[in-house]
């Protein structure tokens, strides 16, 4: 039976992985902190705070697997620096909390693209990101680089609304993918063997894997 952290439960992707996990019998308990409550669930424990460094820096309890489903815009966050504490700051101090609560596998939500080379500013942080994790030595990392996801938002994103029509008729990793199959990836990959260190799942192989 394994105890879980999950970041970003209220998002997208991270609901889906919370019904998810939920219903998964090898998963006793998850760790849920957000923002604002969620509704009542069985085996989920909801810290609720303004900032979520604020909820991981007293979790003592050991935890055995890390998911982050962190992730915004930067039009929603509202500048460079509040989507860079989102999707860079919260997304490491999550990997670090659950480091030090004995995690062995962290799986997290980047995007497709990811590079610390590019010259978007978007897929520059996701791929700040994926490097930092890199750098803390996991025993198991992986990152799934979904392309434009769909889905229904609790916040709509009309870009994305705007562009899915055509992401959807896109080949190969620039093909939109839904949110719940990246969910099923995650979920997936946390639950049977690994044997690389760092395993990355492009956008394509989310939905071949199902």
């Amino acid at each position: 039976m394994s105890r879980v952290l999950l970041t970003g439960a209220s998002g997208l992707v991270g609901s889906h992985l919370l019904r998810m996990l939920i219903a998964e019998p090898r998963v006793s308990e998850i760790i849920a902190p957000t923002r604002r409550a969620l509704s009542p669930m069985n085996k989920v424990i909801n810290p609720v705070e303004a900032d979520l460094t604020d909820v991981l820096r007293p979790l003592q309890q050991p935890i055995d697997i890390v998911f982050c489903c962190l992730g915004t815009t930067r039009k929603q966050a509202g500048s460079k620096a509040a989507f860079i504490h989102v999707d860079y700051t919260l997304v490491v101090d999550s990997a670090i909390a659950g480091q030090r609560l004995g995690a062995k596998h962290m799986l997290a939500v980047s995007a497709h693209g990811a590079s610390v080379n590019s010259p978007f500013f978007y897929h520059r942080v996701k791929g700040e990101m994926e490097r930092a994790l890199q750098q803390q030595s996991w025993p198991r990392l992986t990152l799934i680089r979904p392309s434009l996801l769909l889905g229904d938002r609790q916040q709509p994103r009309p870009g994305e609304a705007f562009f899915a029509p055509l992401f959807k008729l896109l080949p190969g990793n620039w093909r939109a993918v839904a949110a719940k199959d990246v969910a099923g990836a995650m979920m997936r990959e946390a639950f049977s063997p690994g044997h690389n260190n760092v395993t990355i799942i492009e956008s394509a192989a989310i939905t071949r894997s199902r």
